[in-house]
């Protein structure tokens, strides 16, 4: 598997993120979706990896800098094909060995409360996401988990 720094506007990357939104829609309250578009992860200040295998798209995940010693995950998606073959544990991995890189003390993000979500908070936990108030703009929402790690 090999996880690289992409472009969020190649094709078999946004039949991914469109899957995304609408599970996300699909899960959640609009008011409550907070995932990015291609276009937000494609802006300054924001990396995006995808994780591939032999060409084969398996996910994704992004990371964006909120402050020089914070930042956000945003966008982990496995592909519905590659579930269950550590491909969010691989991507969740890389990101918080590039945040550390960067030298950033705290990575956050927002996920959601519904069963659904409850494989990610899992992944999460194992690697020290403790939950937390909503940070950067968010606002509390019974519908969202707000978790961070100090790195």
């Amino acid at each position: 598997m090999q996880i690289e720094l992409d472009d969020p506007h190649r094709g078999d990357v946004l039949a991914l993120l469109e899957e995304h939104l609408a599970d996300m829609y699909a899960t959640s309250p609009p008011e409550s979706v907070h995932a990015l578009d291609p276009h937000a992860l494609a802006q300054p200040g924001v990396s995006f990896w995808t994780a591939r295998e032999d060409g084969i798209l398996l996910g994704c995940a992004a990371l964006k800098r909120l402050t020089d010693d914070h930042a956000e995950l945003k966008s982990m998606r496995t592909a519905t094909a590659a579930r269950r073959r550590g491909v969010a544990a691989r991507l969740l991995d890389h990101v918080l060995a590039t945040s550390r890189q960067r030298g950033h003390h705290r990575i956050s993000l927002e996920t959601g409360a519904e069963d659904y979500f409850a494989p990610a908070r899992t992944l999460y936990a194992t690697r020290g996401f403790t939950e937390c108030g909503p940070f950067e703009g968010y606002v509390l929402d019974p519908n969202s988990v707000f978790l961070t790690l100090a790195l």
